[in-house]
């Protein structure tokens, strides 16, 4: 059975979300960003107060960054050169294919990040898209969709759409028009057989950077199998009925577990910050386990 999100649920993770945003951050303060103007160190010269450099005065130029100083010492114009501020853009994609509401914790925790790094962005001021995507769609949200809790409409029917037989397909990175540069968080279980090199190559395309998180259960990370089974394949609706033994488990533990190691590998390669973030602890706790570590997140001080 499928955790169909409901509108309690986005509320919910709205506050959840919000309160964990108070004490952890996105790690947008030690990039360069060129944009529109905003708080963060941008790529070109400004008006901050974080000085930079010197060059010649030219006409037109502002007379109050004039460095009197050094014309008081060499009778020549120079100006003084501050760190642009600039507003960063952040694009959160969260993934609804089925297995990401799996169970109702799985599927709380999904929203819960999504409104998370929604309000951290907000935080900083950034400019920031949300994406919801799955194996065949792409939907753009707008903020009013978001902030009235429509959005979660939106991924309330995607585990119901049946899906062809055969292994599932990943989610369409490619559909979302991500901008040159922008910082991508893709919210997703990663419970797909594609090649992690070609899909993060296709998150990062056009000079972007990012983070990964991923919620998991512990029905899919340990599970406790038995016996005769039946095995509902959430994305296409197959069931199938399955002998469980300890050989079974230790197979699909084995699996499970090459799995992830080959996605930490990718993403440590493309210098893209993965967390996996359990569904059973507090939000703010879950996160600290390890997106903290990897510094896929920053803490507020």
């Amino acid at each position: 059975m499928i955790a169909t999100p409901d509108i309690d649920m986005a509320v919910e993770a709205a506050r959840q979300g919000g309160s964990c945003a108070a004490r952890l951050r996105l790690p947008l303060r030690h990039r360069v960003w060129r944009g529109g103007a905003g708080e963060l160190a941008g790529a070109g010269s400004g008006a901050s107060l974080d000085f930079q450099d010197h060059r010649n005065y030219l006409p037109g130029d502002d007379p109050r960054h004039i460095n009197w100083a050094a014309y008081a010492r060499t009778g020549h114009y120079s100006m003084k050169l501050f760190r642009e501020e600039v507003r960063p853009t952040v694009e959160i994609l969260l993934d609804t294919s089925p297995s990401m509401f799996l169970t109702p914790e799985k599927a709380r925790r999904a929203c819960e990040l999504f409104a998370f790094t929604r309000e951290a962005a907000r935080r900083e001021a950034a400019a920031t898209a949300l994406h919801l995507i799955d194996s065949t769609s792409h939907h753009p949200l707008d903020p009013d969709e978001f902030d009235s809790g429509e959005w979660i409409e939106r991924i309330a029917s995607a585990p119901n759409r049946p899906t062809p037989a055969g292994p599932p397909a990943p989610p369409r990175l490619d559909a979302p028009p991500l901008r040159p540069g922008s910082f991508r968080v893709w919210i997703t279980d990663l419970l797909f057989p594609a090649s992690p090199a070609t899909l993060l190559r296709e998150l990062l395309r056009h000079r972007g950077s990012g983070i990964l998180l991923a919620p998991y259960v512990e029905a899919e990370a340990e599970p406790t199998w038995s016996g005769a089974c039946d095995f509902h394949d959430v994305e296409s609706g197959r069931v199938e009925a399955r002998d469980v033994d300890a050989g079974l488990r230790r197979r699909y533990l084995a699996t499970y577990q090459a799995h992830f190691a080959t996605w930490k590998e990718e993403a440590l390669r493309h210098h893209l910050p993965l967390a996996r973030v359990p569904a059973a602890p507090p939000l703010g706790e879950a996160l600290a386990a390890e997106a903290l570590a990897v510094r896929a997140l920053e803490p507020i001080t």
